[in-house]
């Protein structure tokens, strides 16, 4: 089964390589990205896989982390995205580097790959990764 990675209100910069034109604009995900497991709806058990965009405009890109700028997480092609451990965390298996949301005074987010792990209001419900209720991100639908 996939499991949706709902991170609306966070952005991410695309990869060079899969859309240049793009480079320098945040993109605001609306929407999805996913990953194959079997888990189902938890907190507090960990989940291992790659994180793909399940809606457009982003469809089957990859999170990973930028070729130029480790600590910047991008969107990319499959042959080049990381695996990950999420639970409380979404941690690279490669780096293992943390994603946290990083302050802003904008309507959206931006995302940090870093060392220790900030942000532990990641969960999933379901086949959706969510900032969960009750954190200071509150729920993202």
């Amino acid at each position: 089964s996939l499991i949706a990675f709902c991170i609306s209100h966070f952005a991410l910069p695309l990869n060079p390589p899969t859309m240049p034109s793009l480079l320098p604009l945040l993109l605001l995900l609306p929407s999805a990205l996913s990953l194959p497991t079997t888990s189902t709806t938890s907190t507090s058990a960990a989940t291992i896989g790659k994180i793909r965009g399940v809606r457009d405009p982003i469809y089957h890109l990859y999170l990973q982390a930028s070729t130029s700028s480790p600590s910047t997480p991008v969107l990319g092609p499959e042959s080049s995205a990381a695996e990950f451990t999420i639970g409380g965390t979404i941690q690279s298996r490669s780096t293992s580097l943390y994603l946290n949301v990083q302050n802003a005074t904008t309507s959206y987010k931006p995302l940090k790959w870093e060392s220790t792990a900030t942000t532990t209001a990641w969960g999933l419900e379901g086949d959706t990764i969510i900032t969960v209720q009750g954190s200071s991100y509150g729920r993202r639908d």
